[in-house]
This record gives C-alpha cells, sequence and structure tokens, in this order.
C-alpha cells in the first residue's frame, strides 16, 4: 500500500470516529448518562437505570451507542458490568477545536466561574461538598500480542525505554514490585504489591507513589486488562481507590503519555521522539 493511500485511510478513519463522537453527543439522554460517569464512575447498568424513567432496555441501547463511540468502556467484574468514562475522544476534540486557539481565554472564563460557584456555594459545609474521587479508566488499542504486551508491562528493561523507570518485580502475587529510575540512581518512586497476575491478560497491583505514605493509607490499585481482537489488543487500565485530586490530575496526563510511548516501541520497535510526560499541558 501507498503512503498516501495509508495516510487518507488513516484520515478517514479519524472523521468516521469522530462523526461517532458527535453523533453520540446529540443525544441529551446519552449527554445525561455521561454526566452520571462524571459524577461517579464505574456504575452497574441498574445504576445508570436509577431515575431515568426508561426501559432498561432503551438505556442498554444509549449505552452502547456510547460504547463504540469510544466515550463509555465497559469492564467485567466478575458477573458485573461496570461503566467508565473514556476521556480520550474527548481529548482528541480539544486539541482539535480548541487547544492552542482560545483556550488561554476559555481557561480563564471557566475559571471565574468555577470561582462563583464556590462563593456561592459557602453556606455548605466541607463534608458535603468534598467530591468522591472518581476511579481513572485509559484504553488504547495496540497493533501487538497479548504475550508481547504484557512483556512490554513486566519486562524491567522494556519498561526503562518507554517509562523512564523499570518495573522490578517477580509478578507472583503477593510480591513487592519497584518503580526504580532508570537513570542509574536506583531511587524508587512507586511501590507496590501484586495482587493478581494472569499472563498475558489479567495484571492487578496496588500503586502507592508517596512511599511516606505506606501502611499509613489505602494504596491506590492499578489494573491492566489485555484482550485480543484478530491482530489487535485493547489494553484497558484502570485506576481506582485514589486518595486525593492531586494525584487522579498526576495520572490523567500521566497515563496517557506512558501508554503513548508504550504503543510506539511495540508498534514501531522505538520510543516517542521525545518523553510525552515533558510537555506542557494545553501544548
Amino acid at each position: 500500500m501507498q503512503p498516501v493511500t495509508c495516510i487518507i485511510i488513516g484520515v478517514n478513519r479519524e472523521r468516521v470516529a469522530q462523526d461517532a463522537v458527535f453523533r453520540a453527543l446529540a443525544d441529551r439522554t446519552r449527554r445525561q448518562l455521561l454526566d452520571r460517569l462524571r459524577e461517579r464512575n464505574g456504575q452497574t447498568l441498574g445504576e445508570m437505570c436509577a431515575d431515568l424513567h426508561m426501559a432498561r432496555q432503551s438505556v442498554t441501547q444509549h449505552l452502547d451507542i456510547l460504547v463504540r463511540a469510544n466515550l463509555v468502556t465497559a469492564v467485567r467484574r466478575g458477573r458485573t458490568r461496570l461503566h467508565y468514562l473514556n476521556p480520550v475522544p474527548i481529548q482528541q476534540i480539544d486539541r482539535r477545536w480548541i487547544s492552542g486557539f482560545d483556550k488561554p481565554r476559555l481557561t480563564a472564563l471557566q475559571a471565574i466561574k468555577d470561582h462563583a460557584e464556590e462563593d456561592a456555594m459557602t453556606t455548605e459545609s466541607t463534608e458535603s461538598t468534598r467530591a468522591t474521587i472518581p476511579t481513572y479508566v485509559y484504553v488504547t488499542y495496540i497493533r501487538a500480542t497479548p504475550e508481547q504486551v504484557w512483556r512490554a508491562l513486566t519486562d524491567a528493561d522494556l519498561t526503562a525505554r518507554y517509562w523512564g523507570h523499570a518495573n522490578v518485580s517477580d509478578w507472583q502475587p503477593g510480591s513487592a514490585w519497584e518503580h526504580r529510575r532508570a537513570d542509574g540512581s536506583g531511587t524508587v518512586d512507586v511501590t507496590g504489591r501484586v495482587l493478581q497476575a494472569t499472563p498475558p491478560t489479567l495484571l492487578v497491583m496496588t500503586f502507592e507513589d508517596s512511599p511516606a505514605e505506606v501502611g499509613r493509607r489505602e494504596a491506590s490499585v492499578v489494573t491492566f486488562r489485555i484482550e485480543r481482537h484478530q491482530d489487535i489488543v485493547r489494553l484497558t487500565v484502570t485506576h481506582e481507590n485514589l486518595p486525593n485530586v492531586e494525584m487522579l490530575e498526576g495520572i490523567s496526563s500521566g497515563w496517557p503519555a506512558v501508554l503513548a510511548n508504550l504503543k510506539s516501541l511495540l508498534e514501531t520497535g522505538e520510543t516517542l521522539p521525545q518523553a510525552p510526560w515533558e510537555m506542557e499541558s494545553g501544548h
């Protein structure tokens, strides 16, 4: 296939994907479902149906459209199917039509609006206004085998290449793991324990980015779910039980950068030319 043809096919696929996103967002009910997940991520179908005054089958159809548009990811936990927001399509819309144009002005206006809303809520107690930290879910598709993705997640040398840290463990349930800097210092920035390891499809581990807090607070949990579809793999990363908003903000930019580098390494044999996590937000 000629390079120009590949580019045209790539552009057409992007347009089809964006058309699906805009069609999904055009319906008020589907926007309401997204709002519910924004308020509390990881809901079952029954929870999504509550107070909607709509048949369960209709809600299922709306959720299926959101899943096909990649706006929602469905993750199975035993017999339960949980639904999570997937921020990637919205980020792509932001990057194409907002970032680099009116982003600074819009951000300033939103900050003024948020500040005004905070002032209007001063009569409410701190406990009643404190938002629950949502579960973070990120989905990416990689042209690779499940075995290659598993190795990329667990091999210390490979993680050092695309993550800047070596993930060190024997990856047996109950074993400790360490996220060591690859700069030769041996500094450990993240620690945890392997909760579940089922090569090459499932890896669950605790994730503690503050060594001083180990044992003093419940650690967050990261789940890597690897699913094969013909010649590609869907990698779903779920990060839950987050202790604070600061950590949510950090991983919301960190995971997409790390997984983009992993995807590049597996598909091209090379990481991205620059470390994506060093890129300033909004550029």
